[in-house]
């Protein structure tokens, strides 16, 4: 421990001082998760740590960032303020939108420090309380805005969903990772798909919309307990969280497609054969075009240009977002999302010739810094559509037994399914858990087909009958988010220590090992 006294006798508290005088206060306990301490060696002026002693305040280079991103967005708003005018004004819908975004960012830091459960829990509950306290309005010339902002959010997520794809994991337990990512996507869909249409009197079709977008479980949840799992050695022996970030990659990958699909067919305004065949269609179409892309990023920019990280990123996020639109303008919306998932995962693997690790490479980093500004806005805003007095308290609760209903049947599919993957029945229970979880997928097609409904398409329906629909569409995505994600989370980080093996701390693979050897043997 540091003295306690210098040469003038006057006493100085240190750090461990700090640590020893208040260490079991729950307050204390909480300012060091708010303010983590630095790691690297820092400048500060002689006055900060006397004024604002750690950890009761941030360090120096803590609040230097807090201000920066604060003077960025004064500048940023006066900025607009110049250009637009009154809509960024106090009572104007851009500064109301913003005001969302920020706060539902806050509330979410504040959430992951006061508990272990995913930010975007926080996130979506703060769209539903701004929109319901009336503190954010937004008419349709910048409800297409928040349209397009969402379908951004929706390229980040499935692009690293393809960077995060293991071509190693899936060419050598291809049989264990398909049967876990597929089959018990099938099995949800299926049922919520029955489910929803006797419960809640869904058409058919609306209701195998509704199916293939619940089915789909959210690696923002799943991901993050895992890798704590992990870190501490369970489940490691086996490569288990490997092996369920690629099954949860496809899951995500197949979910798209499928709702991109029929979400195509319902407000397509072509012959019903053509419909037909333009399912398959756009699912080899948007592979082969993600191939092509991939393999395109793979050999421009020359990889030892010194700018060969931006302008990867560039080709991949613009190609990405030309894949999403061009495919919605021409009808075969699967395309698009198909085609970014497949070109993050021809990059990846071809990147990993070079040295380059799977999910760890600067590309994927800069897709991940995106996604810290992008996940606020697609929770927040759609939490803002939901109007909780304008909620049928029937759709609520027969919306509620169906889910917790097919969440069990889940649970018990995939314990059967799992069944010659070389798993025990603890480590088959644990991922009957962990499957559990919803939350990206939902937040991002959730409101889908209310923006085509509002934008004046229609599925063949009346106008009222194709609100109707989609509005329940819309609260059975946030009911399935606020229900599962996080009863995922909490049964994960229960679960887990108690059905997976442990390794010795000693003998833990770090991330780079992980990838580099795709341990999943015995599987």
């Amino acid at each position: 421990m540091e003295s306690n006294w210098q040469h003038t006798g006057v006493r100085v508290y240190t750090f461990s001082d700090k640590e020893e005088k208040f260490g079991t206060k729950w307050w204390y306990k909480l300012c060091l998760r708010c303010h983590q301490k630095d790691s690297t060696p820092s400048w500060q002026p002689s006055w900060w740590k006397k004024t604002f002693p750690f950890p009761f305040f941030p360090t120096y280079r803590q609040a230097a960032q807090q201000l920066c991103i604060l003077l960025f967005f004064l500048l940023i708003w006066g900025i607009t303020y110049v250009e637009i005018g009154e809509a960024v004004t106090i009572d104007g819908e851009l500064f109301s939108m913003t005001i969302l975004v920020i706060a539902a960012y806050l509330m979410g830091w504040l959430w992951l420090k006061i508990t272990t459960l995913p930010a975007l829990i926080a996130m979506l509950l703060t769209g539903i309380l701004f929109q319901n306290l009336h503190l954010v309005h937004m008419t349709d010339r910048y409800r297409k805005l928040n349209q397009d902002l969402r379908k951004v959010a929706l390229v980040i997520i499935l692009m690293r969903a393809g960077l995060g794809l293991d071509a190693s994991v899936l060419k050598k337990h291809y049989a264990a990772v398909l049967q876990l990512g597929l089959l018990p996507w099938i099995v949800e869909c299926v049922a919520i798909s029955v489910t929803s249409h006797y419960l809640l009197s869904l058409p058919w079709i609306w209701s195998f919309l509704l199916g293939s977008m619940i089915a789909s479980v959210s690696p923002a949840v799943v991901v993050p307990c895992l890798f704590r799992l992990r870190d501490d050695g369970y489940g490691v022996a086996k490569g288990i969280p490997t092996l369920l970030l690629a099954a949860a990659a496809i899951d995500d990958s197949i979910s798209v497609a499928v709702f991109a699909i029929i979400l195509n067919a319902m407000f397509s305004t072509g012959s019903s054969t053509y419909n037909i065949i333009v399912g398959p269609l756009s699912i080899v179409a948007g592979l082969a075009l993600g191939w092509i892309w991939g393999t395109i990023a793979s050999v421009i920019p020359e990889k030892g240009d010194v700018y060969v990280v931006p302008l990867r990123f560039l080709i991949l996020f613009l190609g990405g977002l030309f894949s999403l639109f061009i495919s919605n303008l021409v009808g075969w919306s699967g395309a698009g999302p198909l085609a970014i998932v497949s070109s993050g995962f021809v990059a990846a693997y071809f990147w990993s010739k070079e040295g380059w690790v799977i999910n760890k490479n600067p590309v994927s980093n800069i897709f991940r810094i995106l996604w810290i500004f992008f996940e606020p806005i697609l929770f927040a805003f759609t939490g803002a559509q939901i109007t909780i007095s304008a909620l049928d308290p029937e759709v609520v609760k027969m919306g509620a037994i169906c889910l917790i209903t097919c969440l069990l049947i889940r649970m018990v599919a995939t314990f059967i399914i799992s069944f010659g993957c070389g798993l025990n029945k603890k480590e088959k229970v644990f991922i009957g858990v962990t499957w559990l979880a919803k939350a990206t997928v939902q937040a991002a097609l959730g409101p889908a087909a209310l923006d085509l409904v509002n934008n004046g398409k229609s599925s063949g329906l009346s106008f009222l009958e194709d609100e109707k629909y989609a509005k329940i569409i819309l609260t059975m995505s946030v009911l399935s988010v606020v229900l599962s994600a996080p009863l995922g989370a909490i049964l994960i980080a229960i679960t887990g220590p108690r059905l997976l093996s442990r390794e010795p701390e000693s003998k833990t693979p770090t991330d780079i090992e992980i990838a580099e050897n795709a341990s999943i043997t015995p599987l």
